[in-house]
């Protein structure tokens, strides 16, 4: 059970990787407009604030991967838990600020690498 949770929490934090990636690189490129649907004007207009996004998507998988590394298992399970929580918490104000499809994107593996790690404890 532990392996299962662990692997759903490292996929969790290497969508935030990704998700980091495209934010704070791709985004006014043709790949990072056609994600997002947005023209060139609008994807240079919000280039910074999108940036600014990555970084924090970056600071979840930090906490994540810190989760999955830390030699305490209390200590980590806590880890894990509160980082799959903030993922959650935003995944939710985005679906509801922004797109449902947010919800199943980043939501969706962080509720189920938080059932497994509440499972795997």
């Amino acid at each position: 059970m532990t392996a299962i949770a662990n692997t759903l929490v490292l996929l969790t934090a290497l969508l935030h990787a990704g998700f980091l990636y495209l934010e704070m690189f791709l985004w006014t490129t043709p790949r990072g407009r056609a994600i997002f649907c947005m023209d060139e004007e609008k994807a240079a207009a919000t280039a910074t604030l999108a940036a600014n996004q990555g970084l924090y998507n970056g600071f979840l998988a930090l906490g994540l991967v810190w989760g999955l590394l830390h030699p305490d298992p209390l200590f980590s399970f806590q880890l894990k838990v509160f980082f799959l929580l903030c993922v959650v918490a935003a995944a939710a104000y985005g679906a509801h600020t922004v797109s449902r499809r947010i919800l199943y994107v980043q939501g969706a593996p962080a509720m189920l690498a938080m059932l497994f790690v509440a499972l795997s404890y």
